[in-house]
């Protein structure tokens, strides 16, 4: 069984563990929610602009253990939208990723920035609960989705939620398309045995429509790696760990993005 399995199986266990009285309290929540912001527009990059950032809140993962245990929420929130994020991703996935649904409501609290949940999202009321809880985009996983991506696009929309559609090959990236995407994330992680391929950016854009924004993701460390992103057709970056372990989170992100 890979990492992601794993993954699966206990967000399958999360939602059938959610009863009738939460999805009524979800629901109600949903409808008292603010308006959701616009994310995908935030990131479409004009030709000749600069690099768009989502910034990520991520205090750990499975591949790289713990990155910074008991990070402040809030804070960095605040660190990243002073230095030039175009959004910001929450992970909210406890067991993998030491994250937590409620970390949307605090950096809603905190910033304007739009705000993507990141998580493993198998069903609508996961979708129903990113609305209630401040996000204004979710993330949807091709690999984890092989049969209801379409359903789940839709629900996203039916919330005015953007979904980032992740794909890891030009397979997943016609599926996404076939879906109705508009903003999709290329991760240039392999979710089964978590190596790197920076170049999968650049081969996947070639087959990506004008109006769709495109989002490179993973293994991004350095300025020149940016550069290069920006010019093989990314409209923007999404990091985290690079800039979770840095001192200042926000400026490491504003050194990315010289």
């Amino acid at each position: 069984m890979t990492i992601l399995d794993r993954i699966l199986a206990t967000k399958r266990d999360e939602v059938a563990a959610l009863g009738h009285a939460e999805r009524a309290r979800i629901v109600n929540a949903v409808a008292a929610a603010p308006p959701a912001r616009p994310f995908r527009a935030a990131l479409a990059r004009p030709a000749g602009q600069p690099m768009r950032a989502i910034a990520e809140i991520k205090r750990a993962s499975p591949s790289a253990g713990p990155i910074r245990p008991g990070a402040d929420v809030a804070e960095i929130a605040r660190d990243y939208a002073a230095h030039g994020a175009t959004g910001i991703s929450v992970l909210t996935d406890r067991d993998y990723f030491d994250g937590d649904l409620t970390f949307l409501s605090r950096a809603r609290s905190t910033v304007d920035t739009p705000l993507l949940r990141k998580d493993f999202v198998i069903d609508p009321i996961q979708i129903a609960e990113a609305r209630a809880a401040g996000a204004d985009a979710v993330l949807l996983i091709v690999a984890a989705l092989p049969r209801t991506l379409r359903a789940l696009v839709e629900a996203a929309r039916t919330h005015g939620l953007d979904a980032l559609i992740e794909v890891h090959d030009e397979a997943e990236l016609d599926t996404a398309l076939a879906a109705g995407a508009t903003l999709v994330g290329v991760n240039h992680r392999d979710l089964k045995t978590f190596q790197i391929d920076m170049t999968l950016t650049a081969r996947i854009a070639k087959r990506v429509p004008a109006e769709v924004v495109l989002v490179a993701e993973s293994g991004i460390r350095t300025a020149d790696d940016v550069r290069r992103l920006g010019d093989a057709g990314a409209h923007a970056i999404l990091v985290g760990e690079q800039l979770m372990r840095a001192a200042s989170p926000g400026a490491a992100l504003a050194e990315l993005l010289a």
